[in-house]
């Protein structure tokens, strides 16, 4: 996604070799403009998987969600990473371990909101090891619904989470490829093909 790629390289900020910041459209202060496109282009994508929900996990994650939800007509889900007073249903519960954080969390979701008739598009704002989308898959599975696919805005491809995904048979879509970070900059898998023709 051409505008996702150019407000990473505008306003995205290369910490290291494994941690790019997006705080300032992303996951602290959101654009909803991008948001709205980013929403639209993962309808596009999964228009032909018959989805009836979408699930994510606090806190950004939600933003996409939304968006993708509101292009795809269908309801939003998202995992949380502590419990709530008001949820008195029974929960699915599992553990994932955050590559940004370096912390384990346990993330859960109420049984009432998904059954097994269910299409899920999990979508995640980053994707690096693979936890956390394996963590949502996790929970999906515990209900007996399908994962129609995943849906991930920026995909860390140095690392193995997206591969691992598919490996495992599933559909994923990135909107924007990590091939490196490396001196504050940022490569884009497409830009290192082009380097090698």
């Amino acid at each position: 996604m051409k505008l996702l790629e150019e407000r990473i390289i505008a306003d995205g900020n290369a910490l290291n070799e494994n941690v790019l910041k997006v705080d300032s459209f992303l996951n602290h202060q959101i654009d909803p403009h991008l948001m709205n496109e980013i929403g639209k282009e993962f309808a596009s994508l999964f228009a032909n998987e018959g989805i009836t929900k979408i699930v994510t996990i606090e806190t950004s994650g939600i933003a996409p969600a939304v968006m993708a939800g509101l292009h795809m007509n269908v309801p939003v889900i998202f995992a949380k990473k502590s419990k709530s007073l008001t949820l008195f249903e029974a929960m699915l519960t599992t553990r994932v371990y955050s590559f940004t954080k370096q912390e384990s969390n346990d993330i859960s979701i109420s049984k009432k909101y998904i059954s097994e008739d269910d299409r899920i598009l999990i979508i995640d704002d980053f994707i690096a090891n693979g936890e956390a989308a394996l963590g949502l898959v996790n929970l999906v599975e515990m209900t007996n619904a399908k994962v129609a696919g995943i849906g991930i805005v920026i995909e860390k491809s140095f690392q193995p989470g997206a591969q691992k995904l598919k490996d495992l048979g599933f559909r994923v879509e990135s909107l924007a490829r990590i091939a490196k970070l490396s001196n504050g900059e940022v490569t884009f898998v497409n830009e290192k093909v082009e380097e090698l023709v």
